[in-house]
């Protein structure tokens, strides 16, 4: 059924690919120009919807219409532009396949019930690719560079954002170390691109409370590496343990920290947060856990709530005495922790329509798809 849809989709953007092209000098960013000339009509007319079943998105590649790109070498950037979705030309020497000399972001664009769509505060994570550029020896796009990205690839795959309540346009940004390069050394050429993909619940259990499995043998940090930045590099060692973790039937990994193996750190793609009666807790950033865009959120939401919030080391003895337990991240926004499960002692926790992390969650998903104002002017217009 999917790859029937998938195939009417793309006959039916061919046919307004021609449009799109008359159009592409408009779609065509200067890295320089400023933010308020990148809203450009869509090609799309606003009632085009991609032919999905919206009620079942889960958390896969649905390749929609465009991409964008943005060239990097000398330290200067040249002109992004957009262009159907689709393979990339590399170098068998380029950094990022030799050396995993790469970032990558992700964010999500949301369909508003009046039709606009918003993006979530696409600054941070523009800070945040500044910030694992630095640390991985490469340049960045500035802030307004990195947020038209944005805007003209959600814009150009605007009939790919899901109806209001149904998802969200995933958008994935990445920054690749291309130019080919042999000795080790930062590759002279950058490529920055943007795809995007409609996406539902990130775990398979949608809303329904997480079984999480503590891992003693395998760490996802140490101290001094790049595990406080979102380098591509951190992402597939954990995949022994994540596979390994799912035959059982748990949902996710935590990991310890490594150095004293005692103290909680992270989900494999997610931070963690504990509640004790009013106080809510979570692993300070210390440099091998990544500073999360909804994290920080939350602990913001959570203050204003009158929580007191705490960002310190959480020992995973203490796990045995709190009432809740949940994850926050870009694609699993925020998800309740029903047990944890280590050395084969199982921990429950509570879960519900009045846990503390039901409140943050409808919190924090009505300023995102602008059901409750947003005092913090969090959310960007596309």
């Amino acid at each position: 059924m999917i790859q029937s849809a998938y195939f009417r989709n793309f006959i039916q953007s061919m046919r307004l690919d021609s449009a799109f092209l008359k159009l592409g000098a408009s779609y065509t960013s200067q890295a320089s120009s400023p933010l308020e000339q990148v809203c450009e009509p869509s090609p799309y007319s606003d009632d085009e919807s991609a032919d999905m079943d919206w009620d079942n998105l889960g958390f896969g590649l649905v390749p929609t219409d465009y991409m964008y790109t943005m060239k990097c070498s000398e330290d200067k950037f040249e002109k992004g532009q957009l262009s159907r979705y689709g393979k990339i030309e590399l170098s068998p020497s380029a950094g990022v396949l030799n050396y995993a000399q790469g970032l990558f972001e992700g964010m999500k664009a949301y369909r508003r019930e009046d039709g606009r769509l918003m993006l979530f505060r696409p600054d941070q994570n523009a800070i945040r690719m500044k910030i694992g550029a630095e640390r991985m020896c490469m340049p960045s796009p500035s802030i307004d560079q990195f947020i038209d990205a944005v805007k003209h690839t959600a814009l150009a795959n605007k009939r790919w954002v899901p109806p209001p309540g149904k998802g969200s346009l995933y958008m994935r940004l990445l920054l690749l170390g291309s130019g080919p390069i042999l000795g080790l050394a930062p590759a002279p050429e950058s490529t920055f691109i943007v795809f995007a993909s409609p996406v539902g619940n990130y775990f398979k259990e949608g809303l329904a409370p997480l079984n999480l499995y503590i891992e003693d043998e395998y760490h996802r940090a140490v101290p001094g590496g790049s595990g406080g930045v979102k380098a591509i590099s951190n992402y597939a060692p954990v995949l022994k343990t994540l596979s390994r973790a799912k035959s059982r039937g748990f949902s996710d990994v935590l990991y310890l920290d490594a150095v004293n193996k005692k103290n909680l750190e992270e989900v494999s793609s997610c931070n963690i947060f504990i509640v004790k009666g009013n106080v809510i807790s979570t692993p300070a950033i210390n440099g091998t856990i990544l500073a999360g865009v909804t994290r920080k959120s939350i602990i913001e939401i959570a203050c204003d709530f009158g929580y007191q919030v705490k960002e310190r080391a959480i020992p995973v003895d203490e796990l045995l005495d709190v009432d809740e337990v949940f994850c926050t991240g870009t694609a699993v926004v925020i998800a309740p922790v029903g047990s944890i499960t280590h050395q084969g002692r199982r921990i429950e926790f509570k879960t519900g329509a009045q846990s503390v992390c039901r409140e943050l969650y409808s919190t924090l998903v009505g300023i995102q798809t602008g059901l409750l104002e947003d005092k913090r002017g969090w959310t960007t217009e596309i």
